[in-house]
C-alpha cells in the first residue's frame, strides 16, 4: 500500500505535466487541430482527472470529478449542429485509454508495483472514462432532441406561413414536406390566426409542396372545413399532377374543393364576386 500511495503523491504533484502529456498525445495521434481555449479546457479537466485519480486510490466507492462530467457534457453540446456529429468527440476516447495505460505502465514499474495493484488503478481510469464516454452520448441525444424539436417547431412556422396581401385576402403557401406535426401545427396555430386577421378567403397553395401522403390530405381538407365553419372561403391552388392523386387516393371529395392552377387564378375569382 505504501507503493500505491507514492504513486498518489507522484500523480498529484505532476497532474499538470501529465495532462499535457495526455491531450498533447490524443491531439498528435489523431492528427487533430482544436482552439486554443479547447485544448486549455481539456488541460484543467484533465489535472481534475490526475489529481481526483490520485485521491481515490485509497477510496473504495468509484466516482468520477464533477468536471469531468461537465467536460463530457460540454463536448456533446458542441456536435449538436445540422453538421456536428458525435463520431467526432467518440474516436478521441481509444487513443486516450492508450496513452493513460502507457503513462500509468511506466510508473508502475518506475514505483515497483504490483500487478494487483496496476490492475486496480487501470480499472478506476477505465471506470472513469467509461463514465464520461456515457455522460457524452447521453447529454448528445439528449441535446440533439431538445434541438431536433427546436427545429422542427421552426420549420412548421416556416413551412405554412400566413401572408396577407389585401383586405379580407391571404395566402396559405404550403411549403417543404407536410407531416403530421405541421399539419398539428396548421390547425392548432394558423387557423386561429386566420380567425383574427378577419380574413374573408383563404388561397392554399400547394405549389412548394414536396411530399403528402393520403392521411396528411385528410388532415389539410378537414382544416379546411374547419375554416369554412369560421366563414372563411377556401381555395386550392398548385396541385400538381401526384398531389391531385394523392387526394383521390385519400378519399377526398374532389367536388368539395375549389381549386385554381395557381395563386393568380385564385385572386382574379375572388374579384368577380
Amino acid at each position: 500500500m505504501n507503493l500505491v500511495f507514492n504513486v498518489s503523491n507522484h500523480l498529484i504533484d505532476n497532474a499538470e505535466s501529465l495532462a499535457e502529456e495526455i491531450v498533447d498525445g490524443v491531439l498528435n495521434r489523431l492528427k487533430l487541430e482544436i482552439p486554443l481555449w479547447e485544448k486549455e479546457q481539456a488541460l484543467e479537466m484533465y489535472i481534475d482527472f490526475i489529481n481526483f485519480l490520485g485521491d481515490s486510490l485509497f477510496v473504495d466507492e468509484e466516482k468520477v470529478p464533477e468536471s469531468l462530467i461537465e467536460w463530457s457534457k460540454n463536448n456533446a453540446a458542441r456536435q449538436v449542429s445540422p453538421k456536428g456529429k458525435i463520431s467526432e468527440i467518440m474516436v478521441r476516447y481509444p487513443p486516450t485509454r492508450e496513452i493513460i495505460t502507457d503513462i500509468m505502465t511506466k510508473i508502475s514499474l518506475n514505483f515497483g508495483l504490483s500487478l494487483e495493484d496496476f490492475a486496480f488503478i487501470l480499472k478506476r481510469i477505465n471506470n472513469m472514462l467509461d463514465i464520461s464516454l456515457n455522460e457524452t452520448v447521453f447529454a448528445f441525444e439528449r441535446l440533439s432532441d431538445n434541438y431536433k424539436k427546436k427545429t422542427q417547431r421552426e420549420l412548421a412556422e416556416l413551412s405554412a406561413p400566413i401572408v396577407l396581401i389585401k383586405k379580407g385576402v391571404a395566402v396559405l403557401p404550403l411549403i417543404g414536406i407536410i407531416d403530421s406535426y405541421r399539419a398539428n401545427h396548421i390547425m392548432k396555430k394558423v387557423v386561429p390566426k386566420v380567425a383574427e386577421l378577419q380574413i374573408n378567403y383563404v388561397i392554399a397553395d400547394f405549389s412548394g409542396i414536396l411530399i403528402i401522403d393520403t392521411d396528411i390530405m385528410r388532415h389539410l381538407h378537414q382544416i379546411g372545413q374547419m375554416l369554412n365553419l369560421l366563414g372563411i372561403q377556401t381555395l386550392t391552388t398548385g396541385l400538381r399532377p401526384e398531389l391531385a392523386k394523392t387526394v383521390v387516393n385519400s378519399g377526398i371529395e374532389m367536388s368539395e374543393i375549389t381549386t385554381f392552377a395557381n395563386v393568380k387564378q385564385a385572386l382574379d375569382s375572388i374579384h368577380q364576386y
